[in-house]
């Protein structure tokens, strides 16, 4: 099964168009994120109508994000996403009727739900804001040579 990485993609884009001090075309933010173009206006149009980005169009024109990054939480980009599957694992259900399946179906089930609800409340909870600052402290400690871990204080 493939891995869905849209959410990451899409936060990965926003935190560097929070970079730019300027608005950032499409070609630019293909050339950083490896992809083209077409593919990233496309994406782009899309959070402009969610309220995450603007454009400006003309000489100097691009995207920029609209919403502070304080307001915009995992959660909110994960959403927009229409809430893609957070686990490739699944019931099995070829045996209707059967209660061995309906038995090992309810205790996964209730499993699952309870860690789709405990990974939803941390979305929640994280900003975009705190990926830019944590992604400023790293660069702080690589910048300053450190070779002390960095730990995850989100």
């Amino acid at each position: 099964m493939k891995c869905d990485s849209r959410l990451s993609g899409v936060l990965h884009v926003l935190l560097h168009m929070a970079e730019m001090d300027r608005p950032v075309t499409s070609e630019t933010m293909a050339a950083i994120m490896g992809s083209n173009p077409a593919t990233m206006r496309r994406t782009m149009a899309g959070l402009r109508k969610a309220g995450f980005v603007r454009s400006e169009k003309g000489h100097g024109g691009g995207w920029s994000i609209e919403r502070p990054l304080s307001d915009v939480t995992l959660r909110d980009i994960y959403t927009w996403l229409d809430s893609p599957e957070l686990f490739a694992m699944g019931n099995r259900t070829d045996a209707p009727g059967c209660l061995v399946e309906e038995a090992v179906n309810e205790a996964l089930g209730s499993a699952y739900d309870e860690a789709r609800s405990v990974l939803l409340d941390r979305f929640d909870s994280v900003t975009l804001a705190q990926l830019s600052y944590d992604f400023h402290r790293r660069m702080s400690a690589r910048a300053h040579g450190s070779d002390q871990e960095i730990t995850n204080e989100l």
